[in-house]
């Protein structure tokens, strides 16, 4: 074969094995080993628009209330606030006892809503925090090279993704829970007492058996 077919074969077969290399997607280029990849908290507000009276809220405005809380499954993570122009404290203990049985406190601030309040009404208003991890799972990276020496595009999806999926409160995952500062030690020091408290194994004595010959 003259040198001339030679150099063409060559050039096509370095062309092929570029294009091959470019459509793996690349080499990884995240040298540090942490996740590219994190949680994102998404709040959204739902809100419903009660009359309200002297005495807080007329009773068909609160089975209208309870209903609501019903159909939306409120459960544990959800915020209740309430936008009252008036700061109604009736309206308050009224929304309070509502929100208690489903386990939830009122919270004192409401966040901003769209659309106006008319006279004799109140807001009630349900923050919903969702948790998720945009861009997982990524197997952009497909290229078994890796000069970088760094971790995949991917790498962090599981963990991060299992714990969006799992955490109770997706408010948690921004700033914790907030304790009071106060210590209970009536149950705090409960096991403590119990295992004070408890008699020494051996303190019956021993076991006597009776002895008897054939």
């Amino acid at each position: 074969m003259p040198f001339a077919n030679y150099s063409k074969l060559a050039g096509a077969i370095a062309l092929s094995l570029g294009t091959v290399l470019a459509g793996c997607g690349g080499m990884p280029t995240n040298k540090s080993l942490y996740s590219t990849k994190q949680p994102v908290v998404e709040r959204t507000n739902f809100t419903l628009d009660v009359q309200t009276n002297r005495g807080g809220m007329p009773i068909s405005e609160q089975q209208r209330l309870n209903g609501w809380f019903n159909t939306m499954g409120l459960a544990y993570g959800d915020r209740i606030s309430i936008d009252d122009p008036t700061n109604n404290p009736a309206l308050a203990t009224a929304v309070s006892e509502l929100a208690g049985r489903y386990g939830l406190l009122v919270s004192e601030a409401a966040p901003v809503t769209t659309g106006f309040i008319e006279p004799g009404q109140a807001r009630i208003v349900i923050t919903r925090s969702n948790a998720s991890v945009p861009g997982c799972p990524d197997w952009s990276a497909k290229s078994d090279t890796n000069y970088n020496n760094a971790t995949s595009p991917g790498y962090g999806c599981a963990t991060n993704s299992n714990l969006a999926a799992m955490v109770a409160d997706p408010q948690d995952l921004l700033e914790g829970k907030k304790g009071s500062g106060e210590t209970v030690l009536s149950s705090g020091t409960k096991a403590i007492d119990s295992y004070r408290d408890a008699a020494p194994t051996g303190a019956g004595g021993l076991n006597t058996a009776a002895s008897g010959g054939n």
